[in-house]
């Protein structure tokens, strides 16, 4: 380091680094520390005094060893001194004689005490060498005292401070002088620094927290604010800090808010509640007020914290904030666990850490829903509650969390037929879908399908192309477009047969596998092929994300075989005679079947009618022909339940159900010590009626819209395609002069890029956030996260369509 000859390092004995007639003079000086009666202990060798550990509010903290940079023209007794007191005191001592050192030094190994020499400026320039170490960034905590003479001890001392010493120290070459000014160091100054270099973690903990925080001193100025609070006020900080916590330049959505932590700082109190702006936002926010006592036990400081709920607080603070919490939440969910390491090892080492850390993830998630407010209310009042209160309670909230609140569920009346003849022939009617008691006695005696999953495929007669295309169509990277390419647009049949058989469809509805054969043709050749993404293409790709999902262990321990055969079929025929226009073109168009279906669901319930009519007009193609009567009620009433659940404007309303009835209550369960009992609870869990309907419902969302988290290549050709559709639907629109329901799918001015990014953020994160959290899919995930950058990257570059322009 261009330190020696002239550096010297201390840190054992005296004599480590003496000659024979300093080795005496250290002896003298130890018997005279000794002497003076100073603190040893029997136990402890010469330079080993013990330390403790430094307690800093609720931080605990070990020093190292101290490091002390001497820095003296020449080696006189004052300096023999310090060293002596340095390995006394069991600091770590170097020595350097050359002003070109002193700087290297310092800078190599970063010293917690420099002692510079100020009686002989000429020899050694004790300021500008005291300038040159606090002008590099390490020095901020370096304590640096300066040696004068005994004679200058009167003047002011103000020269150095301001120069940038620590502190003066009046020559005296006595070792005890020097020893105590060394542990007055230790225990003022070095120590207050030590603890200022802690604020430095705590300030990153409150920087990088997604909590907004804001620090505001007795005189009610803001102090500190960290990047949540700005986010979550819409202004910078330096807008913020220093100014009156009333008078902060904030939204009319944040005014209220705000008012109200400034009454609880006026009047001196802490608060602690749960926000609920009045304005028509009606998102929540968990706010915290804190005084903070400081000495005499007054009020220094008041700490706001408030919880953002899920980026929905950040809506109307901005007019473009939303897309970029969303982004941003998007590239911070995963960050951590998506690197260069391939997905399946990633997957391997932290599927048990993302496992049991998604308690904290998913109550983050809140679905401001009426009930979901009543469940919040009836939880926080069972952590204060007696024990018969709380099991009470849990009961309340298994009934509020059950899918049809108003729908009562009655019990047998064996003992009253007449009883039973009036609920059957006035309520139970043959549409209304079952509740969870009528499950449960409808679906006791299912045939169960075959368990095995190898079944042979009596595929013989396929072309080579074909069944090489159809190949690994149990992965999530299979491709639907080349099977549709080999197959001449009849991809649906082909992998139909091969999943249906692979499930054993056939044995479970008693069903020869011609009918089978023919029912599937038919089915196919309802979609319309002249529709860009609403064809049977895109049903071949739902029915194989069906599948996927369906060979999930969490689904497996979920559904039975009744469920898994609904599932497949509900995804075989979800979009069946799809016309590649949106219900409300249909209602504004007056179509006849918007007038059937009373505009409510019109295409969902068209799907599921239609299936079932073609299904059930002819016995060659009837795949249900020789099923019970009860078992094909439970089987189409799941499967009307399951197409009718793709409608998207009840989209929130069965994520909603989904997140707080499902998957936060299985990971609260999962938190817990694993016993049989908590096993036993789980399994108990999943497979109530009610919960396995909302299992079903999200797994055929997800794999309706699973287009952003397929791999890119797939994505791009979907989003190419729905966005074709769009388009035509756009134009026909302005032809017929109707209302256009989707403006921004304009051919002329649309950006797809900007299209898939909002539909990323509004319908897919959340849906596959908690649908990942039941399942665990890191897999998806990756797409979704590395598709989402290409669509921002396109928008970047102001493209418009779904490729970048050629190099």
């Amino acid at each position: 380091m261009g330190c020696a000859p002239s550096v010297h390092i201390s840190s054992e004995a005296p004599g480590a680094y003496l000659g024979s007639k300093e080795e005496e003079d250290a002896q003298d000086s130890w018997a005279l520390l000794q002497g003076a009666g100073l603190p040893s202990d029997p136990y402890l060798p010469p330079g080993k005094i013990p330390t403790s550990d430094v307690q800093f509010g609720p931080m605990r903290f070990h020093p190292d060893q101290l490091q002390v940079l001497l820095a003296f023209s020449k080696d006189d007794n004052q300096c023999k001194a310090f060293r002596q007191a340095c390995d006394q005191a069991g600091f770590k001592c170097t020595l350097t004689k050359e002003v070109q050192a002193v700087l290297t030094c310092f800078l190599s190994t970063h010293h917690d005490i420099v002692i510079l020499d100020h009686r002989h400026p000429r020899q050694l320039d004790a300021r500008a060498l005291c300038r040159a170490i606090r002008s590099s960034q390490v020095s901020e905590n370096t304590v640096i005292v300066g040696v004068v003479r005994r004679q200058d001890g009167e003047l002011p001392v103000m020269p150095l401070l301001t120069t940038g010493f620590t502190r003066r120290y009046v020559e005296d070459p006595s070792p005890l002088a020097c020893y105590t000014e060394l542990l007055q160091l230790q225990f003022g100054e070095v120590r207050s620094q030590l603890k200022l270099r802690a604020c430095n973690s705590i300030f990153t903990a409150l920087e990088k927290s997604q909590d907004a925080v804001e620090i505001t001193g007795e005189d009610h100025l803001v102090q500190y604010v960290n990047p949540a609070f700005v986010t979550t006020v819409g202004c910078d900080s330096n807008e913020l800090v220093g100014k009156e916590l009333a008078k902060l330049p904030v939204g009319e959505k944040k005014s209220e808010l705000f008012q109200t932590i400034n009454s609880c700082i006026t009047e001196g109190k802490g608060w602690q509640g749960v926000y609920c702006a009045k304005n028509g936002d009606n998102t929540q926010q968990n706010v915290k007020v804190i005084p903070v006592n400081g000495q005499g036990g007054k009020i220094r400081h008041y700490v706001s914290i408030i919880r953002l709920s899920n980026g929905n607080s950040k809506a109307g603070l901005q007019a473009d904030s939303h897309m970029d919490s969303q982004v941003g939440k998007l590239r911070d969910r995963r960050k951590s666990s998506l690197g260069g390491r391939s997905v399946g090892s990633r997957a391997s080492e932290v599927a048990g850490q993302r496992r049991y850390s998604s308690l904290a993830r998913i109550h983050s998630v809140t679905m401001e829903a009426p009930i979901t407010k009543v469940i919040n209310i009836i939880s926080a009042a069972q952590e204060n509650s007696s024990v018969p209160v709380s099991e009470a309670l849990d009961r309340a909230l298994e009934i509020l969390r059950t899918t049809e609140l108003y729908s009562p569920q009655f019990g047998a009346k064996d003992e009253d037929p007449h009883a039973n003849d009036l609920l059957g022939g006035l309520i139970v009617n043959g549409l209304r879908r079952l509740s969870g008691n009528e499950y449960a006695l409808s679906a006791k005696n299912l045939p169960r399908a075959s368990s095995s999953m190898t079944a042979s495929l009596p595929l013989h007669d396929v072309p080579k192309h074909i069944a090489e295309a159809l190949e690994n169509e149990d992965s999530w990277e299979f491709d639907i477009f080349e099977l549709e390419a080999a197959t001449q647009k009849r991809a649906l049949s082909y992998l139909a047969i091969k999943i249906f058989t692979r499930f054993g469809i056939c044995e479970f509805l008693k069903c020869p596998e011609p009918t089978l054969r023919l029912w599937l043709q038919m089915i196919e050749s309802t979609y319309h092929s002249s529709n860009p993404y609403h064809n049977a293409s895109h049903a071949a790709d739902v029915l194989q994300a069906t599948c996927y999902f369906l060979c999930q262990e969490r689904v497996k321990r979920a559904l039975d075989s009744v469920d898994q055969v609904a599932a497949l079929i509900s995804a075989t025929v979800h979009d069946l005679d799809h016309p590649g226009r949106t219900n409300p073109f249909l209602c504004n168009s007056g179509s006849d079947l918007a007038i059937l279906y009373n505009d409510f669901a019109v295409l969902e319930s068209h799907h599921a009618s239609l299936a079932f009519q073609l299904t059930l007009r002819d016995d060659k193609s009837n795949i249900f022909k020789n099923m019970e009567r009860s078992d094909f009620r439970t089987l189409r009433q799941i499967i009307i339940d399951m197409v009718l659940a793709t409608e998207m404007t009840k989209h929130f309303v069965h994520l909603n159900k989904f997140v707080n009835s499902v998957v936060k209550p299985l990971a609260e369960l999962e938190e817990r010590e694993e016993t049989d009992a908590v096993r036993a609870d789980i399994s108990r869990m999943l497979r109530t009626p009610e919960n396995r309907t909302m299992i079903k419902r999200m797994m055929i969302k997800c794999a309706d819209v699973s287009n952003p988290c397929r791999p890119l290549e797939q994505c791009i050709q979907w989003a190419s395609r729905i966005s074709e559709e769009y388009f035509s639907q756009t134009d026909e629109e302005k032809r017929r002069n109707l209302p256009v329901v989707m403006p921004a799918f304009d051919r002329n001015t649309c950006s797809i890029p900007k299209a898939q990014m909002s539909f990323i953020n509004y319908f897919i994160i959340d849906m596959f956030e908690a649908w990942d959290n039941f399942v665990d899919l890191p897999l998806l995930m990756h797409h979704l996260d590395n598709n989402f950058r290409y669509w921002e990257d396109l928008d970047h570059m102001d493209v418009r369509g779904c490729r970048p322009p050629p190099d």
